[in-house]
């Protein structure tokens, strides 16, 4: 399953050249993850999000949000942000901070 490039290059470019990144394909697309735990990613041209139990309904009232559903199985703590919904840098940017900071308090794998 093809992802969206340009909304992966976006996202490298907003990490920057953080050495505990590392990139995984997962879920059809491609996913960062920060000492081990995703943080964000691309399937096909959504943005994925791990925002954690506790910020999931702050997180889907946002313009796009929507909750990430493996088939038959939502994942609370993650969400789906449609593409067009991340189109301005400063909302993608939100959003990426917003996953990099919810796996930075998860311990290492």
């Amino acid at each position: 399953m093809a992802y969206d490039q340009g909304l992966a290059e976006r996202i490298r470019e907003r990490l920057g050249a953080d050495p505990d990144i590392t990139e995984k394909r997962m879920f059809g697309g491609i996913a960062f993850l920060l000492r081990g735990n995703m943080a964000v990613g691309v399937s096909d041209d959504n943005l994925m999000v791990r925002v954690g139990s506790d910020a999931t309904e702050e997180a889907l009232a946002r313009p796009g949000a929507r909750i990430f559903d493996m088939p038959g199985r939502p994942m609370r703590g993650w969400v789906v942000v449609a593409g067009s919904a991340v189109a301005e840098d400063d909302v993608l940017g939100e959003w990426i901070d917003e996953g990099h900071a919810f796996a930075a308090g998860l311990p290492p794998k």
